[in-house]
Order: structure tokens, then sequence, then C-alpha cells
């Protein structure tokens, strides 16, 4: 892709915002194990985002796509396994109830830069317009919204109820995107967006989306959404 640099640029800095706003949240846990781990788990996504800079960089995806499974399983099945390890075991449910529901609403705002990125790569024609907000996808109104969401929450200014109805469209439009970008991607099933596939996310940085933004956008709504309907809150 033959792209302007200040694009590549804005993605990577929304990135390590997103790193950096994580671990910000896993330090500031109610578990002091939390905290005393936060460090390690830190570098442990710092590793993970350097293996997936090298698997891009080396055109491990964009390379060959047809073949069956995509190897694009790569960048979203390992997160999708943690996550679902961190809800399946004892001491992940520990770790994610510990975690400040504030501060993982924040997390969020980095979809509306996501989004920008987004719409400019359409302007590029490397992602199709349906991907956009000027298309089907509407994610850009959960990063507007999360900040003020989460001085709500500081304040006391919200109730439950508000909340888990926030996070259940966060989650239906993070999912919305999601299924778009997957069937619009130059996969054997591609099924949308044939004119102008969805080729950015297989090429670095914006590989990022899928193997980390993505997981950890959906992260925060489960971990919410776990919080605000337990019948006892930590």
């Amino acid at each position: 892709m033959n792209l302007a640099p200040y694009i590549p640029f804005v993605f990577e800095l929304t990135t390590f915002a997103c790193l950096l706003f994580l671990h910000k949240t896993f330090g500031n846990a109610r578990s002091e194990l939390v905290r005393a781990r936060s460090n390690y788990i830190f570098i442990g996504l710092i590793l993970w985002l350097t293996l997936q800079m090298m698997l891009s960089l080396s055109h491990f995806y964009s390379s060959d796509t047809k073949v069956f499974p995509p190897k694009f399983l790569l960048l979203i099945f390992p997160p999708l396994l943690l996550i679902a390890a961190l809800f399946m075991t004892k001491s992940g449910r520990r770790f994610i109830d510990s975690l400040p529901l504030a501060q993982l609403t924040f997390v969020n705002i980095v979809r509306l830069p996501v989004e920008i990125v987004l719409y400019w790569l359409f302007l590029n024609k490397a992602v199709p317009e349906l991907m956009t907000f000027s298309g089907r996808n509407f994610d850009i109104l959960v990063g507007i919204s999360a900040p003020i969401v989460a001085l709500l929450i500081l304040r006391n200014k919200i109730n439950k109820t508000a909340l888990i109805a926030w996070n259940i469209a966060g989650l239906a439009l993070l999912l919305n995107i999601v299924i778009h970008a997957i069937l619009s991607a130059p996969f054997p099933f591609q099924c949308l967006a044939f004119e102008q596939p969805n080729i950015a996310v297989l090429y670095f940085p914006f590989s990022w989306l899928p193997a980390f933004i993505v997981p950890a956008a959906l992260f925060t709504h489960l971990v919410a959404l776990r919080q605000l309907t337990r019948p006892t809150q930590v």
C-alpha cells in the first residue's frame, strides 16, 4: 500500500495509547496481585504486538490470502482464547473483577481515531466504504461517548441500567464492524466489497487492529458487563 506517512503514524500512536490505557487500568486494579503483575502484562502485550509486526512485515498475512483456514486466524484467535480463559478460570475472574470500571470504559476512546484512520484508508482504496462512518460503521459513537461515560461513572452520575445498555450497544457496534471487515477481506469466503476488499488489516501497522485494539475493546465491554450484572459487585 502506498499511503501518506501520517496515516500509519496516527494508527501506531492510537495503538500505543490503547496499550498505555490498559496498562494504567491494570495498575489501578483493586487487587494488589494484579497491580504487582501489571508490568508483566504490559511486557506480554508488547511482545504480542512485536510478533504481529514481524509477521505482517514479512507479508505472512498478505501473501496467499485464499488458503483455508485463513492465516488471519493467527491474528484474532490467541487474544480471543486468552479472554475466554480469563472468564472461565477462577483466577481469571478475580483478575477481571478487580479492574476499575471507569478506566475500562475510557479505553474505548481509541475507537475515535481508529474510525478516522479507517476513513483515510477508504480514501486510499485500502478498505471498503462500508467499514467507515460514511458506510455501515457507527463505532465512532462509542469512541466519542466513552470519555463522557467514564466521567459520569467517576462522579456517580449514571445508573447501572444505562451502563449495561451502553456496553451492549458498544458490543453490537463492534460486532457489526468485525463482521463487515471479515466478509469484505480477500479470503475464500469473501462476500462483500469485491470492488474494494479490506486489505489494510493484512499489513503493518493495521494488522494491530484485529490483533489488539478490537480484542481490547471486546475485553472492556465483557468485563464491564460481568461487573455490572454480578449479584454482588466487588
